[in-house]
């Protein structure tokens, strides 16, 4: 997995840079949420994907960290990209949890998936909502899933 800071400088080592970057943002005084959302869109043959970690700076901003990968299209459905939007976004926090615990450093996983019946992602949420909140991590969906509905979608 290559990820990157919105200005493009690469992250080498995910987990180091997370931990470095909690241990500054606390010394500078900021109390941090983090909230790990992914978005993906289909282009031609492939469906690409983009996964970030958002930190939240308690009332002073934010920055992200970026992830981008693509997957053969294969006729994938709707509700199949949902699942992996999110199934990306518990792999990665998954990796992360044990930092966020030790730092006590709230995190949120956040799914691009509308909670209005009239819309098709609607269709995965039961499922996106069951997994998230399976596996012990805190549940948004649209319209309070920024990470997700805005981050990763600016950077697909």
């Amino acid at each position: 997995m290559k990820w990157r800071r919105l200005n493009g400088d690469k992250i080498d080592s995910l987990k180091s840079q997370v931990e470095q970057t909690i241990i500054k943002e606390t010394k500078a005084g900021h109390k941090l949420k983090v909230c790990i959302g992914t978005d993906s869109q289909v282009k031609g043959n492939n469906v690409e994907f983009a996964c970030v970690i958002v930190f939240v700076r308690e009332k002073k901003g934010g920055f992200m960290f970026i992830n981008n990968y693509r997957m053969d299209n294969n006729d994938m459905s709707l509700k199949r990209r949902m699942i992996l939007e999110v199934s990306r976004s518990v792999e990665v926090a998954y990796g992360l949890c044990e930092l966020f615990d030790k730092y006590d450093v709230e995190m949120e996983i956040h799914a691009d998936i509308n909670t209005d019946p009239y819309f098709a992602s609607n269709k995965a949420l039961k499922e996106a909502m069951g997994y998230i909140l399976g596996m012990g991590f805190v549940f948004k969906a649209k319209p309070d899933a920024f990470a997700s509905s805005s981050c990763a979608d600016k950077v697909v």
